[in-house]
């Protein structure tokens, strides 16, 4: 076997193995079955990735690097805060009707490895939320908002935006929606989130 990895293999392994991730799990999934979906065998797969685990990281750090511009935009930039609520429901809601998996992979599996997430803290552009606590404590003793916690704040922020994904199934079931409504329903959110939130902070 040559001793160089090719790229466009390796981009179809990782794509292989984060369906057959989302669909069966850390746990569920098989070596083979992920080189079955890459159209290789698994000599070839365990070439690239030595073991399920090591491929599992891999797929892993690609979701969150997806995921991870999205946070530092609300934590980062020099906006007002709410410009900045209204940027992020806006841009994070239409970045996961592209990437509907997201959510649920990366939730699902820091439950299942919470220390995982220790190991994605060392990586540059992992979201840090000093910025944005010194921006609320600013705004707050300004007067712009009121005397709320930047923590819950950000925490608020991103519950409201991500879970109509993770609950999905459950919402569809409970306001009995079919799928173009329940679309409409997300794309309302973009601005919905938004006006809750920076009406229960204003002053």
């Amino acid at each position: 076997m040559s001793g160089t990895k090719n790229e466009n293999t390796e981009e179809q392994i990782l794509n292989a193995a984060k369906n057959v991730f989302q669909s069966k799990g850390m746990d569920g999934a098989r070596m083979q079955e992920i080189a079955n979906e890459a159209g290789i065998n698994k000599a070839m797969l365990h070439y690239y990735y030595r073991s399920k685990q090591l491929l599992f990281e891999a797929v892993f750090k690609n979701a969150f690097s997806l995921l991870a511009p999205q946070l530092n935009a609300v934590l980062n930039d020099d906006s007002p805060i709410e410009e900045k609520v209204r940027n992020f429901s806006s841009n994070y809601i239409s970045f996961i009707e592209k990437h509907p998996y997201l959510p649920n992979f990366i939730i699902q599996e820091l439950n299942r490895n919470p220390d995982f997430i220790l190991k994605m803290k060392g990586n540059n552009g992992f979201p840090n939320l000093e910025k944005f606590k010194n921006q609320v404590a600013v705004e707050v003793e300004n007067g712009t908002i009121k005397n709320v916690s930047a923590e819950q704040l950000f925490i608020n922020i991103l519950a409201l935006n991500v879970f109509p994904f993770i609950a999905k199934p459950l919402i569809q079931g409970l306001i009995t929606v079919e799928e173009d409504g329940f679309q409409q329903i997300i794309e309302d959110r973009k601005t919905e989130v938004a006006d809750f939130i920076i009406n229960s902070i204003k002053k």
